[in-house]
């Protein structure tokens, strides 16, 4: 039975998008890091399933905060290991 419950529409969920393979490229050469660098995310987040990501995508994490303004932060996708 599904609600149709966005989590994205939560006011405590900050925005997520998924990120072109240009603008990953772009964040890899600024920082000099890889893929494996990166923080993870899992697959089966709700805000990952919501924005339909998939294993191996780059997510790009936008809160917005009365101190900090606006801070960015990246995620790459992966599977959740078994048990």
């Amino acid at each position: 039975m599904s609600t149709g419950l966005n989590v994205l529409d939560h006011v405590m969920v900050p925005d997520h998008k998924i990120m072109s393979e240009e603008e990953v490229g772009s964040l890899f050469s600024t920082y000099n890091i890889s893929n494996e660098q990166l923080p993870k995310i899992y697959h089966d987040d709700p805000a990952v399933k919501a924005i339909s990501a998939k294993v191996g995508d780059v997510i790009r994490i936008i809160r917005h905060s009365h101190t900090a303004g606006r801070a960015e932060s990246y995620r790459l996708v992966i599977k959740r290991p078994k048990k």
